[in-house]
């Protein structure tokens, strides 16, 4: 019997330590008392007493805007992106082998050309810079994500089953809603979730587009780098962080008593 070799092991155990070491560090330094965080000078928790001062909102304003942002992109995104994959799936023409060109090149041209494009084009259009700008640019790239996602889940889509739906009297809204939506829903659920982390993560695209009033948090973290402002970084983040496994955890708790209640 051949041994069986470690070395992939150590290579995954590697990866994960690559990975998740840094966010260790964060979550550690925002507890540090050490302006810096070069060395450990005691435990504090001024920089979260900070972060919740009335000095301070200017982030939870850029939070806000953010999430405002991340929330319109993605339901807009969402509708215009799983109609777009449903359009693509179903239709095959020279019009349509277009627009699937369109909906692709967001996704291989890189941030900046994309940011730099989207700028010179609402200079060209004379439209002011702010939230507005923001928020059509985020939907600009987080479309064709969407679309991707719907794209995979049609793959393996019969679409004889919507002939057969309105063969029996269903029409064209009620075969929509209660049979191709509920087939396609998971990649829906996966763009959506996709299109609104990329907003809420995107810094080139918004730095480009981005006017007064309309600072998003990627960006506003960027300036409060230049500044020297890490503590507060550091526990900006870490708050971020704990929401994100709370919501990860109720999810999997949900999912796991729907499971065992579809098991009963």
């Amino acid at each position: 019997m051949m041994r069986k070799s470690k070395f992939p092991g150590f290579v995954t155990w590697l990866v994960i330590v690559f990975f998740y070491l840094p966010i260790l560090l964060l979550i550690f330094n925002s507890f540090n008392s050490s302006p810096s965080g070069g060395s450990w000078e005691g435990f504090t928790l001024r920089w979260y007493k900070d972060l919740f001062n009335f000095n301070s909102r200017e982030i939870w304003y850029s939070l806000r805007t953010t999430l405002v942002v991340a929330f319109i992109s993605t339901l807009a995104s969402t509708v215009l992106g799983t109609t777009a994959g449903i359009a693509l799936h179903k239709y095959s023409s020279r019009i349509q082998n277009a627009h699937f060109f369109l909906v692709y090149t967001p996704l291989v041209v890189p941030e900046i050309l994309l940011g730099i494009g989207l700028l010179l084009f609402f200079v060209a259009i004379k439209v002011d810079l702010g939230l507005t700008t923001v928020i059509i640019a985020h939907i600009t790239f987080c479309l064709s994500y969407v679309t991707m996602a719907v794209l995979s889940r049609l793959q393996d889509f019969d679409m004889t089953i919507l002939e057969a739906s309105r063969d029996l009297g269903a029409n064209s809204w009620t075969t929509t809603w209660r049979v191709l939506i509920p087939v396609i829903f998971p990649g829906i659920l996966s763009g959506a979730l996709l299109a609104f982390t990329l907003s809420v993560d995107d810094f080139v695209i918004s730095f480009f587009v981005a006017g007064p009033g309309s600072t998003t948090l990627p960006i506003h973290i960027y300036s409060m780098i230049r500044r020297g402002r890490m503590p507060l970084i550091n526990a900006l983040s870490t708050i971020l962080l704990a929401v994100t496994f709370l919501i990860i955890l109720a999810y999997q708790i949900i999912t796991t008593q729907k499971a065992k209640a579809e098991k009963k």
